[in-house]
């Protein structure tokens, strides 16, 4: 029993720390940026050509579905 509860904290740790997330919530978390600066130099290395702009924060790829794209590929 205590091995289960220990096994259930350990996932939820590096589930909300990021580690074992995928889809959409892993994309924003790692595709969010302050400036369009930050942005662009993670689009060039994830291999996309322009950023947009969302909320106020700034992410790679011309829209999310090409983040997602890309970030898939990867």
């Amino acid at each position: 029993m205590a091995l289960s509860a220990l096994t259930i904290a350990c996932t939820t740790i590096v589930g909300l720390s990021g580690v074992a997330m995928s889809g959409p919530v892993l994309a924003h978390s790692k595709g969010l940026y302050k400036t369009e600066a930050e942005a662009r130099q993670r689009a060039e290395q994830i291999g996309c050509n322009a950023v947009h702009e969302n909320n106020g924060r700034w992410m790679p790829c011309a829209n999310e579905r090409e983040l997602h794209q890309q970030l898939r590929k990867q």
